[in-house]
């Protein structure tokens, strides 16, 4: 059996107190200096017609012609997507390809549920601190309405087929207590004390703030118009869907959706929606050679992990996590993303870790917006690069099945 000693570790650690300060340098400050999105398309609705990657490539080709970068100049991408069954080999890679980057890069596709677009942007960054990469690509996609059914590969004996629905099994169930995630979001609300009155509070609250945001042109900045073509003709979309179909005088009286008499509804629960996202990173250095103009620089980031019954208040810990690091707290942050998932989900950051709900996604969120999950992580950072002013600090947080978050911190320039 091998052993390490403390007398044999000694010459390893004395030559790391010696080496040269060259390699022992902070790490390369990450700017963004793109970030785009296409609208959130219901499910089965605008957006149908599209793969994940396309809808994933439709945002990198908008990034990277805003700030007119050329594609060959990427040498590295990592791209979001969760239900992935039928999606075709290496989603990342053919939003790399078909968005005119080299086949000389690389294309790295993450799943970590919700988060995986975040989780996309933290990759590229670190990439870019150690040195290894100058300019790399990152976001998320997503394709609910394209999710296919899944039938076991080997045939029953005797009987019938049972189909299972790779959307829900995949990317909205929760395998350990072997529940629907909207269950995790009745427990949590249970355990923090969130009221029905306050989730469907939250949520209106959602509503009205994307339907004022859309009206203003808060979003104009970051949208990407995405073509879709029929037979009578083509349709341009430019708007996100979910936000024009809520009927305010209805959602006290839903029935909750997960549990008799519970206090999750369809109303203060994220819809099922087709989106895609994508940020352009650099080095400082590499955007000042290039003449590109940073959005925001990256100051921190980090994950958490919680039981996976309570990832609703995951956010909660990795939120603090990432300010730590950063060294700032709850009041240096002018604006918060956080995901919705649920409504539940914000209330319990709201009252955890005390910030204003003034502050909390001031242009609506997921409830309203759409959750399409491999995009939503990439989304809100996406969201709250544009809605940031000049020397803001910002910090976004989304949860994961599995018990599990993600934070960063960013600030405008």
């Amino acid at each position: 059996m091998f052993r390490l000693s403390l007398a044999s570790s000694r010459p390893i650690f004395s030559s790391l107190l010696h080496t040269p300060a060259s390699l022992r340098k902070m790490s390369t400050e990450v700017v963004i200096v793109a970030a785009s999105r296409t609208p959130t398309g219901s499910i089965y609705g605008a957006l149908k017609s599209f793969t994940a990657p396309q809808l994933g490539s439709a945002a990198l080709k908008h990034a990277l012609a805003s700030k007119n970068i050329d594609p060959k100049l990427v040498e590295e991408l990592y791209f979001g997507n969760v239900v992935q069954a039928g999606v075709g080999q290496s989603p990342a890679r053919q939003v790399a390809l078909s968005s005119g980057m080299s086949t000389s890069s690389d294309a790295t596709t993450i799943n970590k549920v919700c988060a995986s677009g975040m989780k996309s942007v933290m990759l590229a960054a670190q990439s870019i601190q150690l040195g290894q990469r100058s300019v790399v690509a990152a976001g998320g996609m997503e394709s609910m309405s394209n999710a296919p059914f899944l039938l076991p590969r080997t045939n029953p004996l005797f009987g019938k087929f049972t189909a299972t629905d790779s959307l829900e099994y995949d990317g909205l169930w929760d395998t350990y207590n072997n529940q629907a995630m909207g269950c995790c979001g009745e427990s949590a609300a249970e355990k923090h004390g969130i009221s029905r009155q306050s989730q469907d509070d939250h949520a209106t609250e959602s509503y009205r703030r994307a339907e004022k945001a859309w009206k203003n042109g808060a979003f104009d900045a970051e949208i990407v118009p995405v073509t879709v073509k029929g037979k009578k003709g083509d349709t341009v979309v430019r708007e996100d869907e979910e936000y024009k179909k809520i009927i305010y005088e209805k959602v006290p009286s839903l029935k909750s959706a997960f549990k008799q008499g519970g206090s999750i509804t369809a109303a203060n629960s994220s819809p099922l929606n087709d989106g895609a996202s994508a940020l352009i990173l650099m080095s400082a250095e590499k955007a000042k050679e290039l003449g590109v103009t940073p959005l925001a620089k990256i100051i921190s980031f980090a994950d958490a992990g919680v039981d996976p019954i309570d990832f609703p208040e995951a956010p909660t810990v990795a939120l603090p996590k990432a300010l730590e690091r950063a060294n700032l707290s709850v009041n240096d942050i002018s604006l918060f993303e956080i995901n919705e998932a649920f409504s539940v989900v914000v209330r319990i950051a709201e009252k955890a870790l005390g910030i204003d709900s003034t502050k909390i996604n001031v242009n609506g969120g997921a409830v309203a917006l759409g959750h399409a999950i491999g995009s939503s992580g990439s989304r809100i950072v996406v969201s709250l690069v544009h809605a940031l002013k000049a020397g803001q600090y910002g910090a976004a947080g989304v949860c994961n099945g599995g018990g599990a978050a993600s934070a960063i911190v960013i600030q405008k320039i």
